[in-house]
């Protein structure tokens, strides 16, 4: 796999880096969801003038936007969220060493006043071949300063909010609280912390706890 994100320019000459993980078979999944697969149901060849296939996959594959139903029965499925979060100017900053759990301390002193969108990135590395069994998260106090300070949008290269062994999801329902959005699964190497336009929609599934994304960084 590749190491860092690709990088190419839009029309501006405005760097451009897409920040998605390859959705494919091996992709690297929550324990025990469903895997990555792709199944060609109808061959360009003969009679048929079209290729057309079957995917099978989680919500949660690759890199993802969760819906407030994801870890609230009452909460919103996927149609229903705001779009805004996942569209506008977002800040990317490296927490890569430390405790399972990020800090206020670490995060706090280096926002940039009025930004609405925060990137995490954990990892020096980003394992697309392997589950990463361990990783760093957000701490729900973390998560609660960055909703008063303005904050609409938590991003991680991490595959969750919480640890993976957690049963109480205190920050995404922390976040959940504050009616901020999470993007998860992100890749992150080789992008400078600093402040990005940030483009991630996720697809309209009507009464999805989740939706795969095409995130992308650009130069604002």
């Amino acid at each position: 796999m590749t190491a860092a994100p690709k990088m190419t320019r839009d029309e501006a000459g405005r760097r451009l880096f897409d920040i998605s993980q390859p959705l494919r078979p091996g992709l690297p999944v929550w324990p025990g969801d469903t895997p990555f697969g792709l199944e060609r149901t109808w061959v360009l060849d003969g009679d048929c003038p079209v290729n057309v296939s079957r995917l099978t996959l989680s919500t949660h594959s690759g890199a993802h936007a969760d819906a407030p139903l994801h870890f609230d029965p009452a909460g919103g499925s996927m149609e229903t969220v705001d779009l805004v979060p996942y569209l506008g100017l977002a800040q990317l900053i490296s927490v890569t060493e430390g405790p399972e759990r990020i800090v206020e301390e670490e995060v706090l002193p280096r926002l940039v006043p009025g930004i609405r969108r925060v990137l995490l990135r954990t990892f020096e590395a980003f394992p697309h071949d392997v589950w990463p069994e361990a990783f760093r998260t957000p701490a729900p106090e973390l998560v609660e300063a960055l909703g008063a300070a303005g904050v609409r949008l938590i991003g991680m290269d991490g595959p969750s909010l919480d640890p993976q062994a957690a049963k109480h999801l205190a920050s995404h329902l922390a976040l959940g609280r504050l009616g901020m959005a999470v993007l998860e699964g992100l890749v992150l190497d080789g992008v400078e912390d600093g402040v990005w336009e940030l483009i991630a929609l996720p697809l309209p599934l009507a009464g999805a706890d989740a939706s795969p994304v095409r995130a992308l960084l650009r130069d604002p």
